[in-house]
Order: structure tokens, then sequence, then C-alpha cells
């Protein structure tokens, strides 16, 4: 008997397996999947670059290609001043401690954002990763430096105490990997290092982890056949644990960006203006000149909470998600002014989600008439959402693209309540604003319309 019943569920499994719908290893049936609806409601994830280059903490987190490779003046320089002759990057590894990592704080501060998603970068371009890769060795957070799994610590506190989803993030190639430069120098003839390195690596993480975004980067400039892309997409789709749920961007190979894939990244804090016919992410980051964390950056060289908000606001109008990017410390610290500006955001979302989360792009993007309104909608509640990035100082508002009847639109300002209107010429409406004090106001940065019975 006990035969027979295993005998019975490799058969039904069979069934389930056959049943669906299975996809080829082409980009024409790659590409054909339709996106996982849970995607596209969230509309906001947090990006999250840490590794080795969190040590050095200078410039960027490109910091081994630029000192190394290009040997740029800045970064040659700071080595001299701080670091003996000898020091090798291999060397920071040990110095990546990770000390006040706790991943359920961290959990804290994402789902404080309003966040939905997570990525989480488990191998950035230095080829260091975050879990005890077996195609890693000595060169992964449990061999050396912290000696955790971080990505399981993230993964199991984001699971126990948040509904926040999975994103691991993994670069494709490894800037100075010698099985990568044999196979460049071999013009990408040859694929020791995609068969040897990539593909195991991209195989356990999703067998291990399951996440739910798979966020591909650094193609090398090698094209997708090197990286096997559409044989890997095809087994993600059809057999992986997290089949039906998970998200592809679009970096798979040189010429695969904005063409091919799950989502269309195009390229780093990507901002189109309009309506893209095919769903798009707009990664960027709250240090506006680097992923990773920099001790030497400036104030002014962050983003304010208005000035993340105005973007949430455009992208999800052009219907794009915000993927906001934090860059830890080596100890494991979200610095506080990447806490601030993430609860910020949070404390807005809390007031104008409504016209944020599960809402769809509307007929017009932003207005004819008047600077910094952008619109979203909820079509099956017949809402219209009209966001002001800026407070009138005449007291209203003239909205010229909505479509209204007296009698039937009504009008309201979110966190607040009703508000009088009237036609305007030659078409839309003016809506009066309450005259509120800065203490009475719903929120501190963008105001939400929300317009019912209106087209």
């Amino acid at each position: 008997m006990e035969g027979l019943t295993v005998v019975s569920l490799l058969l039904s499994m069979l069934m389930i397996s056959t049943s669906r719908a299975r996809y080829e290893p082409t980009w024409e049936s790659i590409d054909s999947r339709p996106l996982p609806e849970w995607y596209d409601q969230a509309k906001l994830g947090i990006f999250i670059h840490w590794g080795v280059f969190s040590v050095p903490s200078f410039g960027s987190e490109w910091f081994w290609w630029y000192w190394q490779k290009q040997k740029l003046k800045p970064y040659v320089d700071f080595m001299l001043r701080n670091y003996p002759p000898d020091f090798h990057y291999q060397d920071f590894a040990s110095q990546f401690t990770a000390e006040f990592f706790d991943a359920k704080e961290w959990t804290d501060i994402f789902t404080s954002s309003g966040a939905k998603y997570i990525v989480l970068t488990t191998k950035h371009h230095e080829g260091f990763t975050l879990w005890g890769s077996k195609n890693s060795w000595n060169w992964n957070a449990v061999d050396i430096g912290p000696r955790r799994d971080l990505v399981e610590e993230v993964a199991s506190a984001l699971r126990a105490n948040s509904d926040l989803r999975l994103g691991l993030y993994h670069s494709l190639f490894e800037w100075f990997n010698p099985l990568f430069e044999q196979d460049a120098a071999n013009v990408f003839t040859t694929n020791y290092f995609p068969t040897s390195k990539t593909l195991p690596e991209l195989y356990e993480l999703i067998l291990k982890y399951k996440p739910e975004v798979l966020w591909s980067d650094g193609d090398g400039n090698a094209p997708d056949k090197y990286w096997n892309s559409t044989g890997f997409l095809a087994w993600l789709y059809n057999d992986s644990p997290v089949r039906d749920t998970v998200v592809t961007n679009d970096r798979w190979g040189s010429g695969c960006i904005c063409t091919h894939g799950g989502y269309y990244t195009c390229d780093d804090r990507y901002q189109p203006g309009h309506l893209l016919k095919h769903k798009w992410e707009n990664c960027m980051t709250i240090d506006s000149k680097s992923w990773g964390y920099r001790r030497e950056a400036p104030l002014s060289d962050y983003l304010t909470t208005k000035q993340l908000v105005a973007t949430l606001v455009e992208t999800v109008s052009c219907g794009g998600n915000l993927l906001i990017n934090v860059g830890p410390t080596h100890d494991g610290r979200i610095a506080p002014i990447f806490e601030e500006r993430l609860r910020q955001m949070g404390q807005w979302m809390k007031v104008n989600g409504e016209a944020i989360y599960n809402t769809t792009a509307w007929r017009a993007q932003n207005d004819s008439v008047t600077p910094h309104v952008w619109y979203t909608s909820r079509p099956k509640e017949k809402s219209i959402f009209a966001i002001l990035l800026e407070w009138p100082s005449n007291g209203s508002v003239i909205l010229n693209e909505p479509v209204v009847k007296q009698g039937q639109t009504q009008v309201g300002l979110l966190g607040y309540g009703p508000l009088k209107w009237e036609p305007a010429k030659p078409s839309g409406l003016q809506v009066v604003l309450p005259q509120l004090s800065f203490s009475q106001m719903p929120c501190q940065w963008a105001w939400t319309l929300k317009l019912t019975g209106a087209s």
C-alpha cells in the first residue's frame, strides 16, 4: 500500500506538471508568460546593496573595479592614505563583520516604509556571496567575515514578521573571476564560467530561498546564449518551487535589457515620464551618487522625502514600480538617514496608499494645464486620483483632464474629507482646497484628490 501511495503521489504531480502551460527555452515563449498580478499591485520595493564593498564604503560599490582596473585617482589615493601597499581587495572580506546586523530590525524598517517587497544583493560583481555558496569557496559570508548565512536570516525574518515578499539580486558575471576572463578572451565561444559558477548559484538561490523576485544584473557584455538564460528561465517558470509567483527583470544578456524578461528596468534610475506598454521598474537610490554605503557622502547627495514621494508618484502614474535602494554599513546597520527616509515614505503611504497600491495608469498620466499633478486610477471602483506634488498658494487647483458631471462627481482630499468644486472652462474642474495650517495637513509632501463619478 505504501508503494501505491508513493506512485499515486508521483502520478498526481506529473498530471499537475503536464496540465499547466509549458514554456520553451526561447524568448518568444518566455516573454509570453503573464506577469504575476501581485507585482503590479505592490508598486513599491526596497533594494539593498550590501557586500565587501561596504567595508571601504568609499566612492561606490564598484570600488574594486575603479581602484584596480580603471585606477581612478580618488580610489588609488584613498588606498595609499589608509592601507599598506600590499593590501588586497580580498583583505576587506574579513572586515565585513555584520556584528550589528539584525534581520528583524531591518524587517521592521522595511515594513514601516510601505514597501511590499525587498531585493537583497546576494552577489554583486565582486563575486562575494552573502550565503555559503558551494561555488564560491572562502569568498562568501559563511566562510569569512560574518560567518553567517545572511540571505537566510533576511528571508526568515521577512516570512516570520511581515507580508513583504523576498527578492534576490544576483550578478551574472564577476569582474575578476579567471573563468569569466577566459571565456571573454575566447569571445564567449566557451562557457566555463556560467556552467560552473553562475547557473549553479541561480539554481541554488531558487531552491534554497524561494524568492518571488529574481533581479538579474551584470551580463558582462556576453549574449544570453552564453548564460543559457532562456534555458534557466524555462525551468524557473515550469518546474521551480516559485514558478507561479516569481517575477524576473530584463537583464539576462547583452541586448536583453528593455526587450526581454518579466518586467523592464531599461536603465538605472529609469523614468520615461509617460505610460509604457510593458510593465517596468524604476530602480533608484536614496544616495544619489552610490548604491553601496558611502562614509564620505554629504547630506546634499541624499534625496529628500519630498523627492522620493514625487518619484514614486510619477513612476506609478506611468505604470511602473519603484525600487528604492539603501546601502547598509559593513557591520550591518541601516544608517539613520536611510531609516528616516523609509519611515517617512511609510507615513505618506498610510494617508495616500489608496492612490498607489492596486491602482492602474489612467488615460492621462499628468495634467495638461496644471503642472506637478499626476493621475492614477482604480477602474473597478470608478475612482480617479489626482496627486498634487505642490500645494497651490491660491487656495484652489484646476484639473483639466477629468470629465465631470454636476450632481454625480464627488471630490475628496485623502486624510481630510469632501471638498467643494465647480466646472472649469473649457473643461475639467476647479477644486477648492481647505485652508489648513502645516500641522493640520493630512501629510507633509504630496496630496491626493479622490474623484468618483468622473471619467
